[in-house]
């Protein structure tokens, strides 16, 4: 946000925060949300890559599209195992794995 921005919002009684200061979340929570959705990203970066559509995707590891669709859009619904295992499914290295999650995730 832009200082000036900020600034008027102050004046005017807004306080300016980030997402997990509003909603009061510890350091922990924070890294497991960014672990989530980098991997998230990857996923759909991943299944683009290989011109697999979501249907495609969902036949290789045994789900279905809308569930696809919620992996990618970082669904709260989604479990760290799926994503994985869909990644895995996708050509994914275990050592891709952890670079995806290292360079996106704060230290808890």
């Amino acid at each position: 946000m832009q200082t000036a921005k900020r600034k008027k919002l102050e004046a005017r009684g807004w306080k300016v925060g980030s997402a997990a200061e509003f909603l009061d979340l510890s350091p922990v929570e924070v890294a497991y949300i960014d672990m989530k959705l980098a991997l998230s990203s990857s996923l759909k970066k991943q299944r683009l890559k290989k011109n697999m559509s979501q249907v495609d995707l969902a036949k290789a590891v045994k789900s279905s599209q809308s569930r696809i669709a919620k992996m990618e859009a970082g669904d709260p619904s989604v479990s760290i195992d799926l994503l994985m295992k869909s990644l895995l499914a996708l050509g994914a290295s275990p050592k891709e794995l952890a670079r995806t999650i290292s360079a996106t995730v704060r230290t808890a």
